[in-house]
C-alpha cells in the first residue's frame, strides 16, 4: 500500500503552539509528515533558518514520521520532489479559510495534489508567528505561545 506522505509547508517564525497543534494532530492522519520550511530570499526572517529547523526538530525529536526540509519555490513542486501527495494547512480563522482555499485550488489546477484543511484547536486559533514576534521585539512573555523548544531562544 502507498505510503500517504504530507507536507506542512511555512516560515515558521518562530514555531508556534497553534503550528504544533496542527502538526501533532496531523501526524496521526498522515503516514509521514514533512514539515517544509519555505525559504523566501525576499522577506526578512526573526530567526535564522538553522534556528527554525532546530526549533521544529526538537519540538518533534520523538515522532519519527517526521521530517524537517526546506525548500525554495513552488510547494507543488517541492511536493512532486518528495513525492508528497498531500498539502496539510491550519486555518485559524475564515480570513484564513479564504486565503488558503484561492491557493489550494491553485494547486490543484498546477498539480494532483491534494490540500487537507485542519481546524486549530479552541484557545490556540488566536496565536500566529507575527503576534509572537511583535511580543518578543517589545520583551513580553511568549512562553504561553510557543512550544519548549522555542523558549530556549
Amino acid at each position: 500500500m502507498k505510503k500517504r506522505r504530507a507536507i506542512f509547508p511555512g516560515s515558521f517564525d518562530p514555531l508556534t503552539l497553534g503550528h504544533y497543534d496542527i502538526i501533532k494532530r496531523g501526524i496521526t492522519l498522515f503516514d509521514e509528515l514533512i514539515i517544509a520550511i519555505g525559504v523566501n530570499t525576499d522577506k526578512n526572517y526573526m530567526f535564522s533558518l538553522e534556528e527554525r529547523k532546530r526549533f521544529i526538530s526538537e519540538a518533534f525529536k520523538d515522532e519519527p514520521q517526521i521530517t524537517v526540509l526546506t525548500y525554495q519555490g513552488l510547494t507543488v513542486d517541492f511536493c512532486k520532489k518528495v513525492n508528497a501527495g498531500f498539502i496539510l494547512r491550519g486555518l485559524r480563522n475564515p480570513g484564513d479559510f479564504e486565503f488558503e482555499k484561492a491557493i489550494a485550488h491553485t494547486n490543484r489546477k498546477l498539480s494532483e495534489i491534494e490540500t487537507v484543511f485542519l481546524l486549530t484547536s479552541s484557545g490556540k486559533s488566536y496565536i500566529s508567528s507575527s503576534i509572537v514576534r511583535d511580543v518578543i521585539r517589545n520583551g513580553g512573555d511568549y512562553s504561553g505561545l510557543v512550544p519548549d523548544s522555542v523558549r530556549t531562544k
